[in-house]
């Protein structure tokens, strides 16, 4: 686990903890499995907001995976096994991979080094396309993991913009500007008395589909026409 992350963990555990001034956040994708809060209906203690992904939301990088790329019949799913996160949209992903005809390699996101190793092992076998789920190694290893689905030719599938921007061909995944926006409106009732405890931990409702067309041919992949007129940004 990140030391970035780890530190997080320990002062949102002890503003839950703690009497006094109450927060509320709106970029966590677990909250739970993290220690923030009791539960999502009764958060308890000082903290509440907004998760970033319900897991079974996860399910559908694998169905955009096979749109995207028909012939694909094997994904990595990198993810980050020490959070508990990283365990759930894995298994997410797993429940929907029989119906597509689809083999999953997990691929644990630590070191540089050791996520080259793996992707490059298993991109030697062919007809496979890359999941990233979101964590705080994903996106820390953004470049690198996506100028290794370059190197290899893999279509891939991320949880952020950003890494669509940054050169990857498909993301879906939250609104981020949504989120901070309902954020607000938390911080506000918070303000006028309301306690934290009380306010249940919401999940994200506005969700953006991305698309990188340079990418696409970069990776000689044909986006179907449905999917580019379903996508809510199309980057040249």
């Amino acid at each position: 686990m990140s030391s970035s992350l780890r530190l997080a963990q320990q002062q949102w555990r002890h503003c839950y903890r703690q009497p006094g001034p109450c927060r509320s956040y709106s970029q966590v994708i677990d909250p739970v499995g993290a220690g923030f809060v009791t539960s999502l209906a009764r958060p308890g203690g000082n903290a509440t907001g907004f998760t970033i992904f319900e897991y079974g939301m996860s399910g559908k990088w694998l169905e955009l995976l096979k749109e995207v790329a028909p012939r694909v019949t094997r994904a990595a799913v990198l993810r980050d096994p020490a959070i508990a996160s990283g365990i759930g949209q894995f298994a997410a992903v797993q429940t929907v991979a029989p119906l597509l005809g689809m083999d999953l390699t997990p691929v644990d996101v630590r070191e540089a080094p050791e996520i080259e190793r793996a992707v490059t092992a298993f991109a030697a076998s062919g007809n496979g396309g890359l999941i990233v789920t979101a964590s705080p190694l994903g996106s820390r290893h953004r470049d690198q993991i996506i100028a290794l689905a370059a190197q290899h030719r893999l279509p891939a599938i991320y949880p952020y913009r950003y890494f669509i921007t940054a050169g990857g061909l498909i993301s879906y995944g939250p609104d981020s500007i949504d989120q901070y926006r309902r954020a607000s409106a938390y911080v506000d009732r918070i303000l006028r008395g309301e306690k934290p405890a009380d306010l249940p931990v919401q999940a994200a409702t506005k969700y953006e589909l991305i698309v990188n067309l340079k990418t696409a041919k970069t990776l000689g992949v044909d986006l179907p026409t449905t999917l580019l007129a379903r996508a809510d940004e199309v980057i040249e």
